[in-house]
């Protein structure tokens, strides 16, 4: 995944919330293990597993499998952080990285949600779903054609590239304020409105007759794999679902590089959940614009900063919705987003949109 710092911010805080008590200063907080923490900040890269967490209400073990806010919540438990978020859903059956944002970290989590995502996805022949995966109820069976690797080959180049999609009604997408799965639950006639999405690559891992395709996908945020199975089925003229899918990158990020729960709740039991970090900022596919001390000082006030040179001299487009680059010191520590809001002459002048250095770096150290 490349070089990512894995460096930590620990911060003290001098207020009380919520209950959490103070010790030398430092407001903490108890785990599970009665263990004191202190607010982390930075990225931890969890791969969430497949499995059910823990057990049912009456003891036994648990059947239902866990969403992505159940490993937020479960990892917000053993870190003792109230703010931590996600930059990207898992469905429940689906494997892999996420992406979790600690701290002042969660202020970044609109700029990764952007990221690639790549997949490792297995599509049954033969079967539809409601959901489109192997969760939902069947709705419709169906022969499966003779099938060759030149056939699949053929219809899976269908898929690549830029193209509308539909997804399923079973899913977090919002319409009027509320996720679809909510109202498709509730017997409601839900219409769902395609929407563009890319797939770089698609690759045909494994064709094992007569009904399992396994694929590798690389697609833009926000493409469903799941819709992308149930298509494959009609494509190859009968019907799908999608049995299998694990999430193997998101951005520069890796699940190789990714912690199990296992790990994560070791590691928080023993104080050691920082060594686990990412600094904040990392990963985030931005220019780099180095700043000098007056301008760093300049930007945490509110003010701006006027730079000799064009935004496209520090890599950045003239779409406005691009002219964003990742400021750092000249220690090289990361200290926000900043953005490019109009030019003057031959020059630009640059704000800060998302100032985190005064969370991230103690004030003796930045003396601002």
């Amino acid at each position: 995944m490349g070089a990512v710092e894995n460096r930590v911010t620990v911060q003290n805080v001098g207020t009380v919330e919520n209950g959490v008590t103070v010790e030398n200063g430092v407001a903490v907080a108890k785990g599970a293990a009665g263990k004191s923490a202190m607010d982390l900040h930075g990225i931890l890269l969890v791969d969430k597993p497949r499995q059910p967490l823990g057990a049912a209400a009456d003891g036994q073990p648990s059947v239902r499998l866990p969403t992505s806010h159940d490993i937020v919540q479960q990892v917000r438990h053993w870190s003792c952080q109230r703010r931590i978020g996600h930059t990207g859903t898992l469905d429940p059956m689906a494997s892999g990285l996420l992406v979790l944002c600690l701290g002042v970290a969660t202020r970044l989590v609109e700029y990764y949600q952007g990221h690639d995502k790549t997949y490792e996805a297995r599509v049954a022949l033969g079967c539809a779903t409601d959901t489109y995966d192997a969760l939902g109820q069947v709705v419709a069976r169906a022969a499966v054609p003779h099938l060759t690797e030149a056939r699949l080959h053929d219809a899976l180049a269908a898929f690549q590239g830029e193209f509308l999609q539909k997804p399923p009604i079973y899913s977090a997408v919002k319409q009027a304020g509320e996720s679809l799965y909510r109202k498709a639950r509730r017997g409601e006639s839900v219409t769902v409105e395609p929407r563009p999405v890319t797939v770089h690559a698609i690759e045909l891992l494994a064709f094992t007759p007569p009904n399992q395709i396994s694929l590798q996908i690389r697609c833009s945020a926000g493409t469903y794999i799941r819709s992308l199975a149930h298509e494959l089925g009609h494509a190859l003229g009968t019907v799908a679902h999608l049995c299998f899918l694990r999430r193997l990158e998101v951005g520069p990020f890796s699940v190789v590089n990714a912690y199990t729960l296992a790990a994560i709740e070791a590691a928080a039991n023993t104080e050691g959940l920082s060594a686990l970090l990412l600094v904040a900022g990392s990963g985030l596919g931005m220019p780099r614009l180095t700043l000098n001390d007056d301008e760093r000082v300049r930007l945490g006030q509110g003010q701006w900063v006027y730079r000799q040179g064009s935004i496209t001299r520090y890599g950045l487009s003239t779409d406005t919705a691009a002219d964003i680059a990742a400021a750092y010191d000249l220690q090289g520590r990361f200290l926000g987003v900043v953005r490019a809001h109009t030019t003057e002459g031959k020059g630009t002048v640059w704000k800060a949109e998302k100032w985190l250095a005064q969370q991230l770096i103690s004030h003796d150290n930045l003396h601002a």
